[in-house]
């Protein structure tokens, strides 16, 4: 089961979107708010999986909302306005509904909620290993060359479809995991997944500046430079504040 919270403003607009998911069967809606503030506090409150967020709110947008956020949930935008579209997906939105919109499309957003996770399920199933330490080794072949690393020598992990990038001293192989199931053993208290591509390596941040998009620039020791997304970013504060 997958629980939801709907933020909208409009009473009749938060009815109609209620009266859809009572016809999806996985999905469970916890609560409902009008503004940010109130959808803040039902947030803590219930923690639900999924966000259904509209843009446009009395005090604020929902992207507003999104970066007062400790954990990012899974978000659908349902909203009038066509021209956030980029920027809903930039935040890592499962999908994006205009109004007015059919069970049908419905439907479908949620599908995709569904699917992400039976896969993450499935994929934390898998992981019969334990949790790895700084400390951990761990065999890395790509193509004819091989490598034994520790994990305190790697910078930064790289999503690449089905498989993930290695990053550690001047070298930067791939090896046939996704960056979820990696992520899954990682210690959290030393690594932080700043976006959907990336996980870095807290140690290794040498500068950290603010980007014109909103979120964080990193600048690792090898003089990488990798973003946090705006997502991310209220989360990453938190982690690294006293």
């Amino acid at each position: 089961m997958i629980t939801a919270i709907i933020v909208e403003d409009s009473r009749l607009a938060r009815l109609e979107l209620k009266s859809q998911l009572e016809k999806i069967p996985y999905v469970h809606c916890v609560a409902e708010a009008e503004n940010i503030e109130k959808a803040l506090t039902l947030y803590q409150e219930h923690k639900p999986d999924l966000v259904f967020l509209d843009i446009d709110l009395p005090d604020g947008n929902g992207f507003d909302f999104l970066t007062q956020l400790e954990h990012a949930p899974y978000v659908i935008f349902t909203t009038a306005f066509q021209e956030y579209a980029l920027q809903a997906f930039e935040q890592d939105a499962i999908d994006y509904l205009l109004k007015p919109y059919t069970q049908k499309r419905l439907n479908q957003a949620c599908e995709k909620v569904k699917l992400i996770t039976q896969r993450n399920t499935n994929q934390n199933s898998d992981l019969s290993e334990s949790l790895m330490t700084l400390a951990s080794q761990f065999f890395v072949k790509d193509g004819k060359q091989c490598w034994l690393i520790k994990l305190e020598q790697v910078e930064r992990f790289e999503s690449m479809g089905n498989y993930t990038r290695v990053y550690f001293a001047d070298k930067k192989p791939m090896i046939y995991k996704t960056l979820a199931q990696i992520e899954a053993r990682l210690p959290k208290d030393s690594f932080f997944r700043i976006s959907r591509q990336n996980i870095v390596q807290l140690n290794t941040i040498n500068n950290i500046e603010t980007c014109s998009t909103g979120g964080l620039e990193l600048t690792l020791n090898s003089g990488a430079i990798v973003e946090v997304s705006r997502r991310q970013s209220s989360v990453f504060k938190a982690v690294l504040a006293l």
